[in-house]
């Protein structure tokens, strides 16, 4: 399978730089068709994705038929059993927490990593304010001229959803359940998020 260029994918290098070492175990959520997760895979001694969507499961499989440490969940990171015994070094969400409530989310991230472990997510988050609309009006034309350079697509089928939360709903929530953790607004009309874990 090809790889693509998207303004999720832009992100990729500063994820698979996230990785702290090369015994890592590494969850990605909402890990589609596998591509972050097989770059990941070459960084990492094992890697999961979870992703609750059946055709994007079945496209991640195929991708990383031939990467033995790598394993996929289908179904729901916020119930799956099959998580629940695991602890990561390296946790990954991008452009996925929206899908889901926020502050459960947070939590269950929070519960999967590792005591010292990094959690690194890229998000989406809701236009509520003067400035929040200043900033994305302001992008239109940078990323619309990075994407015709890039030449940016997507995989066929991939799930999408408009955000409910503003940056600063997000900004309040993973100050309760995420402290210390730093929130930047991004290019491609994103935020990253960076947490690590208390040992």
């Amino acid at each position: 399978m090809t790889e693509y260029r998207n303004h999720n994918t832009a992100f990729h290098s500063e994820l698979l730089a996230a990785v702290p070492h090369r015994d890592s175990s590494v969850l990605d959520i909402g890990c589609g068709d596998g591509l972050l997760l097989r770059k990941l895979a070459t960084a990492a001694a094992s890697v999961t994705g979870i992703d609750s969507d059946h055709s994007a499961v079945a496209r991640a499989r195929a991708r990383l038929a031939d990467t033995p440490d790598a394993h996929l969940v289908e179904g729901d990171v916020l119930t799956s059993s099959e998580l629940d015994d695991r602890r990561f070094d390296l946790i990954t969400c991008v452009a996925t927490l929206h899908h889901m409530p926020l502050n459960i989310a947070l939590e269950r991230m929070r519960e999967l990593l590792a005591p010292g472990g990094s959690l690194r997510i890229v998000g989406l988050s809701a236009n509520k304010t003067v400035i929040d609309r200043l900033v994305a009006g302001a992008l239109v034309l940078p990323v619309r001229v990075a994407s015709t350079i890039h030449r940016e697509s997507g995989y066929p089928g991939m799930t999408t959803e408009q955000p409910r939360e503003s940056l600063a709903d997000i900004r309040r929530a993973a100050a309760m359940v995420l402290p210390g953790s730093r929130i930047h607004r991004r290019f491609y009309y994103r935020y990253t998020l960076d947490w690590t874990k208390p040992l």
